[in-house]
């Protein structure tokens, strides 16, 4: 793996990890939202609510991916257009395809993955 594939793809990781854990706790706060009424008022311990957040949490995940994945391309290609990143690309003759290739593999992956996920 090259330098720069290694560069993008860890810029791309950092922020997927954040935005991804971000919008999980949105999800699952309008989860217990929902579910507020079936929760409300029957003296639960705090076990059984951990479980249905454990539970909950898988079937918001092929909810979560694409957004993650379109706010993070977005935020992480838009830095290296503003920092100019993009132009030094372009200058030393590498291409956009050649540049997005190493995320393209992870995206693949991580949609064949996401595929388990969903029933």
């Amino acid at each position: 793996m090259k330098i720069l594939d290694r560069y993008i793809l860890k810029t791309y990781l950092k922020t997927f990890l954040s935005v991804f854990v971000i919008l999980m706790l949105i999800f699952v706060l309008q989860a217990v939202w929902l579910y507020i009424s079936e929760l409300a008022g029957k003296d639960l311990d705090i076990d059984v609510i951990f479980k249905f957040l454990l539970y909950i949490t898988p079937t918001l995940i092929p909810l979560i991916l694409p957004l993650t994945i379109l706010l993070v391309s977005i935020m992480v290609f838009g830095s290296f257009a503003e920092n100019y990143e993009f132009a030094a690309m372009k200058s030393t003759g590498i291409s956009l395809q050649r540049a997005m290739r190493g995320l393209s593999i992870f995206i693949i992956l991580l949609s064949v993955t996401t595929f388990f996920f969903v029933k």
